[in-house]
């Protein structure tokens, strides 16, 4: 597959926002680590078309209308939020230096625009709700008041370390799969380690597809979420064990969860476009949170977005059926639930909690292994 019979970036255009600008003497702040990884997806073309922080006008829309002001599709808010005084500050320079948590200048923000948005607002339109129980509402209310919109350029990438070994660029995910002939590739978006019912949704969808970029998300999470380290290790030894050569590849995305279900579907489909992907798995409760969405909200979503070119694939919940002797779905299976080998999340954190390994059903033996070897395998 060459570049050119690659699928198109959504907006038709690679960014690519790496500088070697100079940062000398310029005002700077700092950003948490997971704005850091933002920077750096949008220098890399992950979140093209972007080019920086939103303005003022394509945020209202996206908040609105879940497009950009020029009504391409666009679901979740990059932003920058900071407060009055750095505002100011900002306003004043023109030119801010971005400094992640261990004080290294990463980019350049390139001021455009400086405004205050409706909190309340924005959790309705990203979110769908306003009650601070969900994570992120109680995010976004506790966002700085002023919003800050503007190009970067990006000057200098952290430190290689474990974590990061497996973060690809778009660029490099496309010239990754062109090398191993893949023409359509089915993306799978992931939080937790893989269930065996994970592995063969995965497994069925490339059955009439060339390959599977299996793509985790590494960032902040909820507190009883695994942790990266875990997920990573997981998802190596599940490839390592019970996938053919050249027919899944690992990628981490590092960027923080919004758990805004629907909304965070598009998000997700609009990234692994960029990857370069031609499909995305898209299951039961896609990036939900507890009761806050119609367990197939993420899949009925994609109707309103017919022009997206990645396509998307709907799976419902897979389990494995003791009569069937298979996995299967709701869909194909006539049996009741005391034969469903399947399990919650809260009940598999319990189990591990309590050192018990999961049936090889539900986690293979190898996987359970990481987990249970773990010292703290969830998010406080």
């Amino acid at each position: 597959m060459t570049e050119f019979e690659a699928i198109k970036p959504h907006g038709g255009i690679l960014v690519n926002r790496v500088s070697n600008v100079n940062t000398e003497g310029l005002f700077s702040i700092s950003i948490s680590e997971d704005l850091a990884n933002d920077v750096e997806n949008i220098a890399d073309g992950i979140f093209s078309p972007l080019e920086g922080f939103l303005g003022q006008k394509d945020f209202e829309s996206v908040i609105s209308k879940g497009r950009l002001a020029n009504e391409l599709a666009w679901t979740i808010p990059i932003i920058l939020d900071v407060d009055e005084a750095t505002a100011n500050k900002m306003k004043d320079a023109g030119k801010v230096l971005l400094k992640n948590p261990q004080d290294i200048g990463i980019a350049v923000l390139n001021v455009e625009e400086i405004f205050t948005f409706d909190k309340l607002k924005t959790c309705q339109g990203v979110f769908g709700t306003t009650d601070t129980s969900h994570p992120g509402v109680a995010n976004t209310m506790a966002l700085k008041d002023f919003l800050v919109g503007g190009k970067i350029d990006y000057v200098k990438r952290p430190e290689d370390s474990e974590i990061r070994r497996y973060r690809l660029t778009p660029k490099q995910t496309r010239e990754s799969f062109g090398k191993a002939g893949w023409k359509t590739i089915c993306a799978f978006q992931t939080r937790n380690p893989p269930h065996v019912a994970h592995e063969m949704l995965q497994k069925t969808s490339i059955t009439t597809r060339d390959g599977v970029f299996v793509n985790p998300i590494i960032g902040k999470k909820k507190s009883g979420d695994f942790v990266d380290e875990v997920i990573v290790k997981c998802y190596e030894t599940m490839i390592k064990h019970y996938y053919p050569e050249n027919r899944c590849q690992l990628g981490t995305l590092h960027t923080e969860m919004k758990y805004a279900g629907p909304k965070e579907a598009i998000h997700h489909a609009i990234m692994r476009q960029n990857y370069g992907c031609t499909h995305i798995i898209i299951g039961r409760d896609h990036a939900g949170v507890g009761k806050f969405y119609d367990p197939f909200a993420a899949q009925k979503i994609f109707s309103d977005y017919p022009e997206l070119d990645i396509s998307p694939v709907f799976f419902p919940a897979f389990f494995y059926c003791k009569s069937c002797l298979t996995y299967t779905t709701p869909k194909a299976c006539p049996h009741g639930d005391d034969v469903k080998e399947q399990i919650s999340g809260t009940a598999l954190r319990e189990m591990i909690q309590n050192g018990q390994a999961p049936s090889e059903f539900i986690l293979r033996p190898e996987v359970a292994q990481v987990i249970l070897d773990h010292p703290k395998p969830f998010v406080d």
